[in-house]
């Protein structure tokens, strides 16, 4: 593979298959820098599983993924999946109670959950920094336990953004949140990756509510295949939700956000 300094993220042919069921087949997908993209498909898609290939937790049968160029298999995959942070409820299920919000941005430098060593005074300084970027310096002191739904997830994103990755992977954030909660994180989460230092977004849902304005680029997964790919105005249209879903549906604009009418 020929390295391409904007390519952030690549996959190529991937293929996962285990006791002879496909679960991926001949996806392709790049990632350039100054995107931030929206993994859409109904549940059964394979949105887990490339989410799970993507952070080297889930062995491809055939096909490449890279990051930043190096590629998994022939780079320490320890390493190059400190590029990609994830923020998803199986983390936020295994946060200690009693730990303060800065403890858990700092414990992301290690990627460690229930952190038990000694926070630096610069892992401090940088975690409180962390904090401020994700609106939520006010948290530092509180503890897990006392925590909004919505407030766990912007320590976890502080958390997955203290080891500096390029890619931010959010993996149905929104679920669990009431409709307020909801929509304040998603106005959250235009402000964060329309910032000037904001990683690459890479957001996972099933709902086209949640896509914001800042995200540019939409990838459909239907039965382990990409349906569609591309910039978000080409690729989201009512033809292309309705074969992913399975339903007719229809799609509507307004002020830069989508609904959706199901027959």
């Amino acid at each position: 593979m020929v390295k391409n300094k904007q390519t952030v993220l690549s996959v190529e042919n991937l293929r996962v298959e285990r006791s002879g069921t496909v679960i991926l087949r001949d996806v392709n997908w790049r990632v350039q820098r100054g995107e931030h993209w929206v993994i859409l498909g109904a549940n059964g898609s394979g949105k887990t599983s490339l989410l799970s290939a993507l952070t080297g937790y889930l062995m491809p049968t055939s096909g490449e993924i890279s990051v930043l160029g190096e590629i998994y298999g022939e780079s320490d995959w320890r390493e190059l999946r400190k590029q990609i942070g994830l923020v998803s409820s199986s983390v936020r299920q295994m946060m200690a109670d009693d730990e303060p919000a800065l403890a858990t941005v700092a414990s992301g430098k290690y990627a460690m959950i229930d952190f038990w060593g000694r926070v630096t005074r610069t892992e401090k300084i940088q975690a409180r920094k962390l904090l401020r970027q994700v609106e939520g310096e006010y948290l530092a002191d509180r503890e897990w336990r006392v925590l909004s739904q919505g407030e766990r997830q912007r320590v976890l994103i502080g958390r997955a953004l203290m080891a500096k990755p390029r890619v931010l992977i959010l993996d149905e954030p929104c679920a669990g949140l009431d409709p307020a909660a909801r929509e304040h994180f998603l106005q959250f989460l235009q402000r964060l990756g329309a910032q000037r230092n904001s990683p690459t977004l890479v957001l996972v849902t099933h709902h086209v509510e949640e896509i914001m304005p800042v995200f540019s680029h939409v990838l459909i997964l239907k039965a382990g295949r990409v349906l569609a790919e591309g910039k978000k105005a080409g690729v989201l249209k009512s033809k292309n939700l309705s074969a992913a879903f399975g339903t007719r549906m229809k799609l509507a604009t307004k002020a830069g956000r989508y609904g959706l009418k199901v027959w």
